[in-house]
């Protein structure tokens, strides 16, 4: 009974940290220290819980308890006579420049504490790795481990990363609220990298159980599509959120009745949801229109909308897809967009010419860690009729992911290689 009672709270933890964080942050103006007060909440939860029972509202008992935590940090250190009197100020300052809306000057256009906490993590006084990290911790619930994998860098230097950016904020004093102009503008390309590693995290979570997590699938289309009404004149911006509608068309398919992963040419695409392929699809028309050259984000969507448009996996149009992936390359090189390049190649021109450049990657430090890189060497030389090599491939790449169901498909591609 308490081990299903402290599964329920993890699983409304990892769902409504963010917006816990970024509620409490509103009233503390401390990203560090409301951090710290929603922990509290869940430590009251996990004492409490298993005694009295799991509340009929989990998350608004926590919003409710962070809430408490906070009123009462707030008293202890005597800001609410502070706040009164900043609210005074700025009181004066409307009524010396005459400004006609009072609440429209005291909140900004987008109303989203979610959102808000975002474009706070993005502060410009962060490093972009900074930025990043700090904002998956906070919005996605990811742990450092989980984060680390995303940035294929090591653990401890995620956590010093996101400890430092804390109390950089801190020491800044960095305002909660949504940017205006052009610091609005420059914040946008960290906030779009942060939702996509959200988005992809829930994608193909990382490690746990799960293949999919798709709460946070969510959560990131939902600040995707709050970032578009932001910022409409912004390509990236379209382009990322068709990148997401068009991928997550696919959740139904992604997984068999047990769970298990179902890769992408084996998926029933009668099961793909055809309403998020079409508005995927009209922002990707719409973020081609705003820009040339295409961004990486428009490109990546691209790439999507080929399979999206592709009724059976014959169907689909691996030569294009190769050709964009080269296109990226060239206007973004990263070893991952190499390593999707070459199952691009392989499936387009044969899976020796795959493997001539997933050959050129086996000494890349970045990807030393990296399973997807074994898993895909395995299935070219799979396909070549090298079985032993590949069962080894496939063997390292189980040893290396972290996500069980994962970990549980590779070895049976192993055993699949046996002679």
């Amino acid at each position: 009974m308490a081990t299903d009672i402290h599964r329920t709270i993890d699983a409304v933890w990892r769902m409504e940290q963010g917006k816990l964080i970024a509620s409490v942050t509103r009233m503390v103006r401390d990203v560090g220290l409301a951090e710290e007060l929603a922990q509290d909440a869940l430590v009251t939860a996990l004492q409490q819980w298993p005694k009295s029972g799991v509340p009929e509202k989990p998350a608004a008992w926590l919003m409710t308890a962070a809430k408490n935590r906070a009123i009462d940090h707030i008293r202890r250190h005597k800001l609410v006579q502070r706040k009164h009197e900043e609210i005074g100020r700025d009181l004066e300052w409307d009524q010396a420049n005459n400004v006609p809306d009072l609440d429209a000057a005291l909140d900004d256009d987008v109303g989203d504490d979610l959102l808000r906490l975002v474009f706070t993590s993005c502060h410009p006084v962060l490093s972009m790795e900074a930025r990043v990290a700090m904002t998956l911790r906070m919005l996605g619930g990811l742990t450092t481990e989980e984060i680390a994998r995303a940035f294929l860098v090591p653990e401890p230097t995620v956590a010093q990363r996101i400890v430092r950016a804390k109390r950089t904020l801190a020491d800044a004093n960095v305002p909660f609220e949504v940017p205006r102009g052009a610091d609005r503008e420059a914040r946008v390309t960290s906030v779009l990298q942060v939702v996509y590693l959200i988005f992809n995290e829930g994608y193909s979570a990382t490690a746990g159980e799960d293949w999919i997590r798709p709460q946070l699938c969510q959560e990131a289309m939902r600040l995707g599509r709050v970032l578009a009404g932001l910022a409409p004149d912004e390509a990236e911006v379209h382009g990322l959120v068709a990148l997401m509608e068009i991928q997550a068309s696919r959740f139904a398919a992604r997984t068999d009745e047990k769970g298990q992963p179902v890769l992408l040419l084996d998926q029933n695409r009668a099961r793909w949801d055809r309403l998020l392929i079409r508005r995927g699809l009209a922002a990707l028309e719409r973020a081609e229109g705003l820009a040339t050259p295409r961004g990486s984000y428009t490109m990546q969507a691209a790439i999507a909308a080929c399979h999206a448009r592709a009724h059976t996996a014959g169907d689909t149009d691996w030569k294009a897809i190769a050709d964009l992936y080269a296109e990226l390359a060239h206007r973004a090189p990263s070893p991952i967009v190499e390593l999707n390049r070459a199952v691009a190649v392989s499936m387009a021109y044969g899976p020796a010419e795959g493997l001539a450049i997933v050959e050129t990657l086996v000494s890349e430090p970045s990807l030393k860690a990296y399973h997807l890189l074994p898993s895909v060497r395995a299935d070219f030389l799979q396909k070549l009729g090298r079985l032993d090599e590949a069962r080894a491939e496939y063997q390292r790449a189980a040893s290396l992911t972290k996500n069980a169901r994962e970990r549980e498909l590779l070895l049976g591609r192993a055993e699949a290689c046996k002679a």
